[in-house]
């Protein structure tokens, strides 16, 4: 389809790639990766047509319609969002309107005359057309995206002029996947959506019938999606045949060869160099000097490439809080009409209640507009509830990082100067090691807050926050502007983090990681799920009523067999029961959640273990083979642990009941 042979690019002074050779072929599911600044989004646009290689061809294949989706800056108006969409099938209105007309034309026409077998046969040959390419199908076509990137029905016949900007790239989404062309060319198209339409995207792209090739810093996003990666790095491209996980592998694999092929080299060097001034003025010797003189020429040196940056830090360690961090007790909120509307309060929680505890990872979940921000600024203080109660625990300190915290900032200040003023006790050395953990490096210090753009600021605003412990962390969507490296690192970071941790992300890799309970947020309520984003997912698809369906199945099964006699009661009466334990309600309650979360992990434990089992099927390596071995003896193992913790917690609990 398309064809990149000896390409590069620079933007300004900087060189963004070279030499580059690459075939995007019909059916190729490609994720395109690398640092921020390497050239991604540029290279989108080369492929789009709507820029030009500096140096090398660009050829495109006849026949093939690309559609470029960009990160941002569409705009739409004038029209509803379903005309909006249904304005994307000109060619089938077109045809549709054609069939009217011939219908209209055969109804008149004498069915003897030449002229009605003509239209007759247009008719047939432009209907035939009309229904393969699904044209009386268009509406709930579009119905059926819309609804899947989030749009609900009562939007459809608003004007397009009232929708954000996230809302506007979501309706060019819709349009591009609607018109369907054989290239797809999406730079991160998932930055506008939340956790739901994420998901649907990637059922979408899953079955779609064409090629595609997509940035995203969403990990998840391109493990389920992409079957190649091609990366940028170090000016040039890197291809590997996989999703990303097998990418991060294949990777390691290849620098560790790289590394080994260098240090081969450089001992046969100076092997070779060696015997050549040893014996440069020997004559017996001069035939076998200029053989490696020769063998030193030809060799082509291997170039380790730099390290490449990621950003380095830990969270200085908080003083650690009460056991209870943050409670709500029957908490409403609402926020009064706008003026000039007839519209009532708009009510986003009634009657909430929950408690954070000291050491929870909690995940905000929900529909883009359910009330996740409005929670994180309800336990930040940054609002009041209209109802109810919200308590702070013991020795509890809260930081809060809003979605649009670099608006907080000094445009004027210079970053150096700023982060100084935040952190008076570090010198200009250190000031400038912070800095360059967050990819500010050299003279970018100096910039100033203004100029910076949306991610830089973002990143900048993050790092200010970090200079400051605090024990209770709220962070609305803190990795909307990191890529997938910096990702990495800050949830390291907060794996590794002693205080407690509320936040929103659609990341949908970052969540499963980090999270240990998850707060679903939608019609006024939270609903609480223990575990990780996998782990709610499970849950919402009824496998925790399965299980303890089966359970219950087990324990009425043991309840009516039969149970032996006491040697110490033979013949005696029978004894009177003894008095029923009692338990706090609180452990209770924990002991129960504990038990739903050993459920989940069990059940995960067992698809991993299927997974080892298949993976060991395929023959690789030796090597690989053990590896395969030990893993599925380890997940064997855990998976013995979760089911002897959840027998004695069950057991514990049916002897309370």
């Amino acid at each position: 389809m398309i064809q990149l042979s000896g390409a590069g690019k620079r933007f300004g002074h900087k060189l963004l790639f070279e030499n580059t050779d690459w075939l995007i072929t019909p059916r190729d599911r490609i994720g395109l990766v690398g640092a921020n600044g390497t050239g991604k989004s540029t290279l989108m646009k080369v492929l789009a047509g709507l820029d030009t290689l500096d140096y090398g061809s660009l050829i495109v294949a006849k026949g093939t319609t690309a559609g470029y989706l960009p990160q941002d800056g569409l705009s739409l108006s004038g029209r509803t969002v379903f005309a909006e969409c249904m304005a994307v099938f000109t060619e089938l209105h077109a045809m549709e309107r054609e069939l009217e007309m011939l219908t209209h034309r055969i109804s008149e026409l004498d069915h003897a005359s030449a002229e009605y077998s003509d239209v007759a046969d247009r008719y047939h040959s432009l209907e035939h057309e009309f229904q393969t390419r699904d044209g009386y199908s268009i509406e709930a076509e579009v119905g059926r995206v819309l609804m899947g990137l989030g749009f609900r029905k009562e939007d459809w016949e608003r004007l397009t002029d009232e929708f954000s900007g996230g809302w506007q790239m979501r309706l060019a989404l819709a349009k591009l996947l609607l018109q369907k062309p054989n290239l797809l060319l999406l730079d991160e198209p998932t930055n506008h959506l939340d956790l739901e339409a994420r998901n649907w995207l990637e059922e979408y792209l899953h079955n779609y019938p064409h090629a595609f090739v997509l940035i995203s810093h969403d990990r998840y996003f391109l493990d389920v999606t992409v079957n190649k990666i091609a990366e940028i790095w170090n000016k040039r491209f890197w291809f590997y045949t996989g999703n990303y996980d097998k990418f991060l592998s294949q990777k390691t694999q290849r620098n560790e060869q790289l590394q080994a092929a260098y240090r081969n080299q450089r001992d046969r060097i100076e092997q070779l160099e060696v015997f050549i001034n040893r014996f440069r003025y020997q004559a017996t010797k001069a035939k076998q000097v200029q053989s490696r003189i020769k063998e030193l020429e030809k060799i082509e040196r291997i170039e380790i490439p730099p390290e490449e940056k990621t950003i380095h830090f830990s969270f200085p360690q908080p003083k650690p809080s009460g056991r209870i961090v943050a409670e709500f007790v029957g908490v409403a909120k609402s926020y009064p009409p706008k003026e000039a509307t007839k519209a009532s309060e708009k009510e986003v929680f009634r009657d909430v209640g929950f408690m954070i505890e000291k050491g929870d990872r909690i995940a905000l979940v929900g529909v883009n507009g359910a009330g996740k921000s409005t929670l994180i600024k309800l336990l930040a203080g940054a609002e009041p509830p209209t109802r109810g109660e919200f308590k702070l625990g013991h020795n509890v300190e809260a930081d809060y990082f809003a979605q649009d915290q670099y608006k907080e900032l000094e445009a004027d200040s210079r970053m150096i100067d700023d982060l100084g003023a935040a952190s008076p006790r570090s010198t200009q050395t250190e000031l400038r090691s912070l800095l360059g953990c967050f990819l500010f490096s050299e003279d970018d210090v100096f910039k100033k807050i203004g100029v910076l753009s949306g991610g830089e600021r973002g990143r900048y605003a993050l790092l200010r926050l970090l200079l400051h412990p605090a024990n209770f962390l709220l962070l609305d969507e803190p990795t909307n502007h990191l890529d997938l490296r910096a990702k990495d690192v800050l949830l390291d970071a907060l794996m590794k983090y002693t205080g407690t941790v509320v936040f929103v992300s659609h990341d949908r890799y970052f969540i499963d990681k980090l999270a240990t309970r998850v707060f679903e947020i939608g019609d006024g309520k939270v609903e609480v799920y223990p575990g990780n984003y996998e782990d709610y997912l499970w849950r919402k698809q009824g496998g925790s009523a399965k299980q303890n369906e089966a359970i219950r199945e087990q324990l009425k099964i043991a309840e009516a067999a039969p149970s032996a006699p006491s040697n110490g009661n033979r013949g005696s009466v029978e004894a009177p029961a003894a008095k029923a334990k009692r338990m706090n309600p609180i452990k209770r309650k924990k002991m129960e959640d504990r038990i739903h979360e050993l459920e989940a992990k069990i059940n995960h434990a067992e698809k991993v273990i299927a997974e080892c089992e298949t993976a060991m099927q395929d023959f690789v390596s030796a090597d690989e083979s053990q590896r395969q071995a030990q893993e599925l003896e380890q997940q064997k193992g855990a998976q013995v642990a979760l089911l002897k913790e959840w027998e004695d917690l069950s057991k514990s609990l049916q002897e309370v009941d």
